[in-house]
């Protein structure tokens, strides 16, 4: 333990900068005494600036500490303070501090100089001077020294006017505590580990992100390099696929284009039939109608025909001119009519209108007559005439009505403004009468709430009296004075209890075991720490181990998930771990041949369906043709049938109907030819009865009469033949035609027979087959597909599967990997701590050294406790005791209360009887006003009532002869408006032009009439002109339609051949229709193909471009050190942790029972130093600021009965400075465990004679008990004579010294004899 032995001081304050004084420390007490102002106080302050080099308080920065130059006759003065002292190790250190003071013109300058520590080297014997700046020399001798400088300052060496700094503001004492414990220097190392473990806690987190980032990119690249050797076998199988697949396009491309080619040529013959078909009919069905509407026809040529319609021309130009001006003429007579018509009929309109105003106006007239007389009767207005008024006399009445009707209203409004004079004078009386009453029932209310104030009051009061006579009823004054005697006996025998237990000596036992205990500990953990040299082969062990755990969690969980499905495809079986991705493989090849080998299977058979449907659907197709051409053939036959017959019937009728055909044919046919030989004879027998004038069949001969009735008979037999052979010729010429066209339906309906009898049936028969087979097809390619979609779920399965086994396959060869790493770090370590302890025996072996600790903590913390009870219990007994004497003090002050209540409640007796006969005065006066204020109100409701209903009468009539004054005057305005428009003179006009127009019809009727005569006669004229030239141009279209209809059945007949020569175009189409499908088919096989290889392609390239990205490069080698970095920082993080928890808990542990320890030694100082009855002891209260901050409040309290008040402005000066004494005292013996030195400075002030006495006995007994150590130092400096006897006796000190001061007014010190 450190020690001081001597100092000199010179230049400081009062002591001479010339002279040097010198004083020796002794063991165990240095007493100095000197009267008031010698410089006693000056010693203490030079100690301090020597180990601490704080200056006292009040120096003005050094100006007052060094002697003053003025003073001292000199511009400049020096001071040094030379301080020997002994440190913790026991070697001796000079400490010289060196200061100089200067007189300026107006000001002192101050200066520290250099400061030196000399010391003596141990092995050379020389002394050894080193120079410090002066904050180096603050830091380095407190730590000579073995204590803290806040130490020094706060406990050791404290200054006069610093010694009460435990009762000062709780900031200044709060800053005191810390800087003692140290606790901010702990908080701050708190908070820095704090902060460490969070920062490395953040970098955890991102280096776990990190690694999964890794781990992702690490799975990833595995994917990648197995799905480019995947894709890279499947792209080599399509491309052989793809060439096969172009091969079979190119062939089907040439027979499409084939065949378009033919069925192009096919449906262009196809076109030109049905064009020409559709020509021929029209023109068949036109020459036809052209021949029906021949009046005669011609056997003239056709040139003949032609030249006669050219001549004719010339001669009906001249008609048609005279019919066109006749008719020019007839429209415009028309059209004028027209005119005149519409004319007339727009003036009949207007007309109409003009005569139903006028009758209007003279209704509307007659009534404003009958109103007027109204009026007149109804309102008094005086007697009128029956008869009609003229305009002038109506409107003079109608003034003298509105003139009435303003009186009336004038009358109202007089009367309306009356009413409401006589209803404001009313409703004011109301009013006064109601303000009147409101301000009574206002003082009413106001002495009603003074009143239940006053009751209110009045009960409070006699609660409070009633209470306080029931607290003093049942106490018994001598019973509390025997309860206090008794209470101060068992006082007395529970201290004697507690001082016979020796709590301390046992506390202080257990505590030097706990000594011996930490350093024990101490070894321990030195062992510990060396054996950390290979913590890298350790850390790397437990990463190790580490992952393999996770691995091997992983591939269990994993296989525990798939398990199930292994076993269900494995047959129940679960392969070793070792072989599963072999066997798990092999069974899934198996299921792939099988799953191969049923898809081929299921193609084949596919393929075969689709083959068979394609031939059932071509026999569909076919089928379908059959019938649609059959019905093509049989709407065309049936066409056919009509337009020649209509009588025909069905088609199967078309043999008959060609039998009666040919039959019709050859019957006209004979008959034209007899018609025509009779008419053959007709010429000759004319020649033979004119030339010969006999009869040519018999040879008579005739008369010239019987000649030429014979001659007339033949012309008339001529003529009538001509006309029959005419008749004949073209009935032979339809039935030829008729027969014709019906013979070319010949082969069509060949072909309709053929058709509907054996094709249909035939390809009817071939499709029923093909369904029955496609049935069978498609059955067993139902069967094979049901148990391809088994094999292909098993092969899904065994899919899904191969992932996960893959996954459990790598990561079981990585755990054999990691096993095999993990055995030989463990040989390595093994090999390592051969012959030693290893960590674990140490880490068990200082468990248990830190269980004992625990132990005897606790053994320490239960004495304690005891102790507390024991004091707690006898604290009460105090308080009760206290409580007791109180009692009688409080029993006086209730009687004084209950007389005080007595006199309130008389007050307010009164206050309560003239409030009452005031609120009895207000209640009379009250209610006439009331009776008043009511019928008031009741008046002038009445009144609004009757002069309200008296208005409204006047008002109904004066509204009633307004609306009938509105209508009258409203039948003047439309007369007005009536004549304003002059609708007679317009009228008149009407008429007028009415009649001339109906005239100038009559004339154009006339004209019209003879026109129409005169163009009837022309248009006859023409008409039969007409009539030969359209039979000699019908002739002509006739001869012309005719022969087109020739030509176009040969071109008919011709395409018709070349194109039953080439083919039918249904054939050529459902071939085309095959091809097609089959190119569509595998063009679709081709595009998935190609799809399919260009997506393995681009999946080629895409992954071999995401393996060279820079994320993929070394990620094994950058997963496997990311893991490393993780691991050591989430070990260190750890340690971090450890650490904090420990510190904190060291921390709070050592606060607390630092806090015992003191608050026990100021207990103890406090009872055997204090000599009053008003506190029974003083502690220290600490508390915790806020919840996880280690960092506390202070505060003196005082124990006074059951009471514990706050010290600090409660207490006197000399129980402030004594307290203050025994906190230095208490700290001292806590916290000066390496320096025994203890400086008191004036520690009487304040005190009375009997604290003083009980503070020097409390010395002594401190000096006792500490005279068996070397280093302990008492410094006490008095100028109290008897405290100096009291405590300076010869066996502490063999001298003390006396501060004096000479005739220069310089301190001196004087060593004398120790008081005997």
């Amino acid at each position: 333990m450190s020690t001081v032995d001597k100092m000199l001081i010179k230049g400081i304050r009062s002591f001479d900068p010339e002279n040097k004084n010198v004083i020796t420390f002794f063991r165990p007490l240095t007493l100095i005494v000197g009267p008031n102002g010698a410089g006693k106080t000056t010693i203490i302050e030079c100690l301090k600036v020597a180990c601490t080099g704080e200056l006292p308080p009040n120096v003005r920065s050094g100006h007052s500490f060094i002697h003053d130059p003025k003073v001292a006759g000199e511009t400049e003065t020096k001071g040094q303070i030379k301080l020997r002292f002994r440190t913790a190790a026991k070697k001796e250190v000079v400490c010289i501090r060196s200061f100089q003071l200067t007189q300026k013109t107006s000001k002192m300058e101050y200066k520290s100089l250099e400061s030196v520590l000399q010391t003596i080297n141990a092995q050379t014997g020389e002394k050894v001077s080193l120079s410090y700046r002066c904050a180096d020399m603050d830091r380095e001798i407190p730590a000579l020294m073995g204590v803290s400088k806040a130490v020094l300052e706060n406990v050791i060496f404290v200054h006069q006017d610093e010694a009460n700094w435990p009762l000062q503001d709780p900031s200044t004492l709060k800053k005191k505590f810390d800087d003692i414990f140290s606790a901010t220097r702990y908080t701050k190392a708190l908070e820095v580990i704090k902060k460490l473990h969070k920062d490395q806690t953040h970098e955890l987190k991102t280096y776990k992100l990190k690694l999964e980032h890794l781990q992702t990119l690490k799975d990833a690249s595995f994917k990648l390099r197995e799905s480019i050797a995947q894709d890279e076998g499947k792209t080599v199988t399509l491309n052989s696929q793809i060439q096969e697949l172009q091969a079979k396009v190119q062939n089907i491309d040439k027979e499409i284009s084939d065949n378009e080619l033919i069925l192009k040529d096919l449906r262009k013959i196809e076109g030109q039939i049905a064009t020409k078909s559709g020509e021929r009919k029209s023109k068949f069905e036109e020459q036809q109608r052209r021949y029906a509407a021949l009046a005669e026809e011609n056997e003239d040529t056709d040139e003949e025909l032609t030249e006669w319609k050219l001549k004719f021309d010339e001669r009906i130009a001249i008609l048609e001119s005279k019919i066109s001006k006749l008719l020019r003429e007839k429209e415009d007579v028309e059209d004028k009519m027209r005119v005149l018509s519409d004319v007339i009929g727009r003036n009949t309109k207007e007309i109409a209108k003009y005569q139903a105003a006028e009758e209007a106006h003279i209704s509307i007239k007659n009534e404003r007559d009958s109103d007027i007389r109204s009026l007149y009767r109804k309102h008094n207005l005086g007697s009128v005439s029956n008869g009609s008024f003229s305009d002038d006399v109506a409107v003079d009445l109608a003034d003298r009505i509105q003139s009435k009707l303003k009186d009336l209203s004038k009358e109202l409004q007089e009367h309306k403004k009356s009413n409401e004079v006589n209803l404001k004078a009313k409703f004011d009386q109301y009013l006064d009468a109601n303000k009147r009453c409101d301000e009574v029932e206002a003082q009413k209310k106001s002495k009603e709430d003074m009143k239940t104030a006053i009751l209110k009051r009045l009960q409070e009061k006699q609660l409070e009296r009633d209470s306080l006579e029931s607290q003093i009823s049942s106490i018994d004054v001598s019973m509390l004075e025997e309860r206090e005697k008794k209470m101060q006996i068992e006082v007395e025998r529970r201290t004697n209890l507690l001082a016979a237990r020796e709590f301390d000596f046992n506390i202080r036992q257990k505590q030097r075991e706990l000594f011996f205990l930490e350093q024990e500990i101490q070894d321990a953990s030195h062992e510990r720490d060396s054996m950390n040299a290979d913590s890298h082969d350790r850390v790397l062990l437990s990463i190790k181990k580490t992952e393999l755990e996770n691995l091997r969690k992983k591939h269990r969980r994993m296989l525990d998930e798939f398990k199930e499905k292994i076993r269900t495809l494995m047959k129940g079986r679960l392969p070793p771990d070792k072989d599963l991705k072999n066997e798990v493989v092999s069974a899934q090849s198996y299921v792939q041949r099988e799953y191969d080998d049923l898809d081929k299977k299921a193609d084949e058979t596919r393929n075969e369906v689709t083959m068979v449907k394609v031939k059932a659907q071509e026999l569909s197709s076919n089928l379908a043709k059959l019938q649609k051409d059959l019905e093509s053939r049989r709407r065309f036959l049936d066409s056919k049938l009509q337009l020649l017959d209509p009588q025909s019937g069905e088609i199967d009728s078309y043999l008959k109907i060609l039998d009666v055909a040919k039959e019709k044919r050859e019957i006209q046919k004979s008959k034209y030819n007899i018609a025509d030989g009779m008419r053959q004879m007709f010429d000759p027998f004319e020649r033979v009865a004119r030339a010969h004038h006999i009869c040519p069949c018999c040879e008579r001969p005739f008369s010239t009469a019987e000649e030429d009735e014979f001659v007339k008979k033949q012309r008339v037999k001529a003529t009538s033949s001509a006309e029959q052979m005419k008749v004949l010729a073209v009935e032979s010429s339809n039935s030829d035609f008729h027969f014709q066209q019906l013979e070319k339906l010949r082969i069509t309906y060949e072909e309709y027979v053929k058709i509907g009898q054996e094709s249909i049936p035939s390809a009817q028969e071939k499709l029923s087959k093909l369904n029955e087979e496609l049935d069978q097809k498609n059955q067993a390619l139902d069967d094979v597909v049901a148990v391809l979609a088994q094999v292909k779920a098993e092969k899904d399965s065994f899919d899904a599967l191969m992932q996960p086994v893959e996954m459990i396959d790598r990561w079981f060869q990585d755990i054999q990997i990691l096993q095999g790493q993990i055995n030989d770090l463990e040989g390595k370590l093994d090999l390592q701590a051969q012959g030693v302890k290893s960590l674990e025996d140490v880490l068990n072996e200082l468990k248990t050294l830190e269980g004992k600790r625990g132990n005897l903590h606790d053994e320490v913390d239960k004495l304690r406790q005891d102790q507390m009870a024991m004091e707690k219990d006898l604290t009460s007994l105090q308080l009760r005791w206290n409580s007791l004497r109180e009692e009688n003090i409080k029993v006086s002050h209730t009687l004084s209360n209950i007389q005080n209540i007595e006199e309130e409640l008389d007050r307010l007796a009164a206050e309560k009887s003239q409030l009452e006969l005031e609120l009895k005065h207000l209640v009379e006066a009250v209610v006439p006003l009331s009776k008043q204020k009511v019928q008031l109100y009741d008046e002038h409701e009445a009144l609004v009532a009757s002069l309200n209903k008296e208005y409204e009468l006047q008002a109904d009539i004066v509204r009633k002869f307004q609306q009938e004054v509105d209508m009258l005057l409203n039948k003047f305005s439309k007369l007005k408006e009536y004549e304003n428009f002059n609708h007679r003179g317009k009228l008149k006009t009407l008429q007028d032009k009415q009649a001339q127009s109906e005239a100038e019809l009559k004339r154009c009727e006339t004209r019209l009439s003879e026109l129409l005569v005169e163009l009837e006669k022309d248009r006859d004229l023409r008409r039969n002109q007409a009539e030969l030239l359209r039979n000699i141009e019908e002739n002509l279209e006739y001869r012309n339609l005719k022969a087109k209809v020739d030509e176009l059945t040969r071109e008919v007949e011709s395409l018709e051949d070349d194109l039953l020569k080439i083919g039918g175009v249904p054939k050529i189409e459902s071939l085309l229709q095959k091809l097609s499908q089959e190119r569509e088919n595998i063009l679709t096989e081709l595009n998935r193909c190609r799809g399919t290889l260009s997506v393995y392609k681009s999946n080629i390239d895409r992954n071999k471009v995401d393996l060279k990205q820079t994320q993929y490069k070394d990620i094994d080698k950058r997963h496997f050190d990311q893991l490393i970095q993780l691991k050591t920082t989430e070990m260190a993080n750890k340690d971090l942790e450890k650490y904090y928890k420990a510190l904190d808990k060291a921390l709070m542990r050592f606060h607390t029972m630092k806090m015992e320890e003191i608050n026990k030694i100021i207990r103890e100082l406090w009872q055997q130093t204090y000599r009053g009855q008003d506190i029974d002891y003083i502690f220290i209260h600490s508390d915790s600021e806020a919840v996880g901050a280690r960092s506390y409040s202070y505060k003196v309290l005082m124990q006074t009965g059951d009471a514990e008040l706050e010290m600090r402005g409660r207490c006197s000066a000399g129980q402030k400075v004594l307290a203050s004494l025994i906190i230095r005292l208490a700290l001292a013996e806590t916290f000066c465990l390496n320096c025994g030195i203890l400086a008191l400075d004036e520690p009487t002030t304040n005190l009375d004679a009997a604290n003083s006495e009980s503070l020097a006995a409390a010395l002594l007994r401190i000096m006792e008990e500490r005279k068996g150590q070397e280093n302990f130092q008492l410094i006490v400096i008095t100028h109290d004579e008897r405290f100096a006897q009291l405590i300076g006796r010869r066996q502490h000190a063999e001298k003390y010294y006396r501060i004096t001061k000479d005739d220069f007014h310089h301190s001196i010190i004087e060593a004398q004899n120790a008081f005997e």
